[in-house]
């Protein structure tokens, strides 16, 4: 049996580094190696461990996630490299495949998305790991398509990514929303509406607390974390 994949999970936020943490130990043939909450903490577990692969956060506090990419290239390091954000920019997109990043996932995800991504890294590791070369364009074509999945997974049930978007757009754009406000925005309801935020603020890209006005009890409120 082949030994697991040794995993560095590169996130600052900690409610987030500790659920792609426990999201990669749920997935077999995947162990974490290290958490790395800096660009700086990430290329010292690179040079002190092992590693093959690096779930990576592109926004970190002391360097872009694709500056980490670059420095361990330069460094020699050969891990791939599947970025995790919630940035949207085509061009951060397209720099990423420029330099060899073989999955780009967009926070937030269900255990699911993740799951679904790792298994395909894994098939393309397993399948193509014994051959040194290739016979065809087909089979060209096939290397490079095996780490991605066939189809994206799903979020969490009763969720769709149509709404999801709008959901992230809607708090992107003020300073923070309760779920009242956003349904009325959105036309859905306040319960939907929380869900959506509170699946948010789970997955680390969203804050949450009590906006006190005047008397009575205090309304929740969320805002996107920059």
């Amino acid at each position: 049996m082949a030994e697991p994949l040794r995993v560095l999970v590169v996130e600052d936020e900690p409610v987030a580094a500790e659920a792609h943490a426990t999201y990669v130990g749920r997935v077999p043939g995947f162990v974490v190696a290290a958490v790395a909450t800096t660009g700086q903490e990430a290329l010292r577990a690179l040079q002190a461990d092992a590693i093959d692969v690096v779930l990576l956060d592109m926004n970190l506090p002391d360097r872009h996630g694709l500056d980490v990419v670059r420095a361990m290239r330069a460094a020699g390091h050969g891990a791939d490299v599947i970025a995790v954000s919630s940035a949207r920019d085509l061009d951060i997109m397209r720099s990423a495949v420029s330099l060899g990043v073989v999955q780009y996932v967009l926070k937030p995800f269900a255990f699911a998305t993740l799951r679904d991504r790792l298994r395909a890294y894994l098939d393309y590791r397993e399948t193509h790991r014994a051959t040194a070369e290739v016979g065809s364009q087909a089979e060209v074509d096939a290397v490079f398509a095996a780490a991605r999945p066939a189809r994206a997974a799903n979020l969490p049930k009763g969720m769709s990514e149509e709404l999801m978007g709008r959901v992230v757009a809607a708090l992107r754009a003020s300073q923070a929303m309760s779920a009242s406000e956003l349904a009325a925005e959105l036309g859905v309801s306040r319960v939907t509406a929380r869900r959506f935020l509170e699946h948010l603020h789970e997955s680390g890209v969203a804050t949450r607390r009590s906006r006190y006005a005047g008397a009575g009890r205090p309304e929740v409120e969320y805002g996107w974390r920059s």
